[in-house]
């Protein structure tokens, strides 16, 4: 048997309908008339009738099914229907509960004229010119008739069933002057009814948000229409929709869950909001996004939860399934540096991911650049080495995440001797406030901008990475400090096995070639060149900005003491460790257990002590391999072979 009964008729209705007979709870769907019975479809646990029925009526449905409770899902006005159902329970002894339809921002409306009736509409109409809609129904055109004129002032959208149109024809409407039309009517569609026909006037009843009296009173606003607004006959209490789920859910022990949406809305302008995504937020009742986010999408029938860290959405949603349908509103687009993937591993694979327009699309768009050939990454909360990126890509985007972001660029880049890279600079994007230029860096220095911009650096004298180690030796500046040879650091580097986020040590860095080399490498990670020597230093600097290697830190200081606090390193090249060997491997090793280290040694005694070390600290890979390199020396019509120091190179990791 039906353990609900819901009297229907409404959206709200429906859907409970929809909701118990979904999660497998028998219901009896009660509606006035055939044409409501179409609104819902029978399944299994769901059964519609339609009849208008009399308290007695219900009593008696009532004692035959006898149900654990009984909904009252009518229409707001239908104030006899309501004291019927609530009477014939009390009767029958099966609970009661009121579904209340959410009212409308009708109190917002300064300018709408109240009335208690539609005889009150017809009064305050009486004193009035112009063309009116009437969109209170088909019951309520008759009293409109007392209205001087009504059969030229009058357009009245109502229901397009045959019965209906009968009846309004009898009042002599007909023609333009009778719309036969089923909802729900957007505020476009309201606000070109009122233009065609030039209404002065348009009459509703507060019917709330699902019978689409926002919409109307918008469309009022926006084409400069007069609101004439037929107040509720019944202040009742009851549940929101919302409400009455949370409690059939608990009661009944539904588990269900929301319908997810992961809403790219674009730049944050409504502009920009894709059609896809617009449905969705019509759909949804609840919106969740940072604040920003959030205020520039959400609509008049959302319940808004400003929140941004994933996990806490995610709680969230799952503690409140009364909500039928929620979007989380992300900015740009879900797969751009988004926040979409870790919400899609918290909330299932069940979750729907709805594109928006990315900052990169619309703002290459804009300065007339193609984005297919750019690098593309994000200065925002995260490390990025900007410089490395603008010295190899012709076009580089970037979001930036501070208000000085782009001066700082730009410093670097003047540094560097890039002063003359283009920077496009977006701000606001798709805003009224909405700001592009582009400048080369050396005259944006000291620029201070919006926090959230973008930048796309034009580099037309961009050089291409190498994909090898091997930067030849002359191409370096040198002094009098030591500097490993060119076939020994292709070598070294090579048994190092760098990734392009690695975090190196270059321990005894001398000139700075292993530095460099590793910087230029590992491109989006940071290299830590510790040097001793004051002059090796300032050679190490020069070297630095001579390649452009923005993520090469150096460190002026004798290892391992220099080593004490830097960051948890992943690679280690030893150079030259002044007699410090043993103690430099167990920091490295304190470090990080797994550190891949390469060493080089020159003395037989290094290599004894090196070797010594190694089995100490037990090593599970260890390789030794010895690199004899020579170089040609032409010496009249010969050349002569000048063999470079033996090297011996020692890998190890744990």
């Amino acid at each position: 048997m039906y353990k609900v009964i819901v009297f229907a008729g409404t959206t709200e209705g429906y859907d409970l309908c929809r909701y118990l007979s979904r999660n497998q709870i028998p219901v009896l769907a009660c509606v006035a008339t055939e044409y409501g019975s179409r609104s819902v479809e029978e399944n299994p646990f769901l059964k519609v009738q339609a009849a208008r029925l009399t308290q007695e009526e219900m009593e008696k449905l009532f004692e035959e099914i006898r149900p654990e409770m009984v909904l009252d899902a009518t229409h707001p006005y239908a104030a006899e229907v309501t004291k019927n159902i609530h009477t014939a329970c009390e009767n029958a002894g099966i609970v009661y509960q009121r579904v209340l339809r959410e009212e409308g921002d009708s109190g917002d409306q300064e300018n709408a004229v109240y009335v208690d009736s539609p005889e009150a509409a017809v009064e305050y109409l009486k004193n009035t010119e112009g063309n009116i809609l009437l969109t209170t129904g088909s019951k309520e055109l008759g009293k409109f008739t007392a209205l001087p004129g009504y059969q030229e002032r009058l357009y009245a959208r109502v229901l397009s069933l045959p019965s209906v149109m009968t009846a309004c024809a009898s009042y002599g409407l007909e023609g333009k002057h009778l719309i036969g039309m089923q909802g729900p009517f957007s505020r476009e569609l309201n606000a070109a009814m009122l233009r065609q026909y030039d209404c002065r006037y348009l009459v509703t009843k507060d019917s709330g948000k699902a019978g689409g009296f926002l919409e109307k009173a918008e469309a009022a606003m926006e084409c400069q229409v007069q609101l004439v607004i037929i107040g509720r006959p019944l202040q009742e209490k009851g549940l929101s929709l919302k409400e009455c789920r949370k409690m059939l859910g608990e009661h009944f022990g539904i588990l269900e869950k929301p319908q997810v949406t992961l809403l790219g809305i674009g730049m944050g302008s409504r502009d920009t909001l894709t059609v896809q995504g617009q449905r969705a937020l019509e759909r949804a009742d609840l919106l969740i996004g940072a604040r920003r986010i959030a205020d520039s999408v959400k609509l008049s029938h959302h319940q808004v939860l400003y929140e941004y860290r994933s996990d806490v959405i995610a709680d969230y949603i799952h503690s409140h399934p009364e909500f039928a349908h929620v979007v989380v509103a992300l900015s740009g687009d879900v797969g751009f540096y988004s926040g979409a993937r870790k919400l899609l591993s918290l909330l299932g694979e069940d979750t729907e991911v709805i594109c928006g327009i990315s900052s990169v699309v619309y703002f290459m768009a804009k300065i007339g650049l193609s984005w297919d050939d750019a690098k593309i990454v994000s200065a925002h909360g995260r490390s990025c080495n900007l410089i490395s990126l603008i010295r190899c890509f012709r076009k580089v985007f970037a979001i930036l995440g501070t208000s000085d972001g782009v001066s700082q660029l730009a410093r670097k880049l003047t540094d560097y001797g890039m002063g003359d890279v283009i920077l496009y600079v977006g701000e606001n994007l798709s805003y009224k406030n909405e700001k592009i230029f582009a400048a080369p860096a050396a005259k944006l220095t000291e620029y201070q901008g919006d926090p959230l911009s973008v930048i796309c650096a034009y580099n037309e004298n961009s050089v291409s990475r190498l994909e090898t180690h091997g930067i030849p030796d002359e191409e370096f500046i040198r002094g009098k400090a030591p500097m490993t040879k060119e076939e020994v650091r292709t070598v070294s580097l090579s048994k190092l096995k760098l990734t392009e986020d690695s975090i190196c040590y270059d321990v005894g860095a001398g000139t700075g070639s292993v530095s460099v080399e590793m910087a230029l490498r590992a491109h989006q990670g940071i290299v830590y060149a510790i040097e001793k020597k004051e002059e090796a230093a300032e050679l190490l600097l020069q070297n630095k900005k001579k390649f452009a290697a923005d993520n090469l830190e150096i460190v002026h200081g004798m290892a391992p003491d220099a080593l004490e606090n830097l960051p948890v390193p992943t690679h280690a090249f030893i150079g030259g460790s002044s007699g410090n060997l043993r103690e430099i491997l167990q920091v490295l090793l304190e470090k990080n257990e797994h550190v891949r280290i390469v060493i080089n040694c020159i003395t037989l005694e290094t290599i004894s002590e090196a070797l010594s070390a190694i089995r100490e600290f037990a090593f599970e890979e260890t390789e030794v391999v010895q690199l004899a390199a020579s170089r040609a020396k032409e010496i009249g019509r010969y050349h002569l072979m000048m063999g470079e120091n033996p090297v011996y190179m020692i890998t190890c990791q744990k």
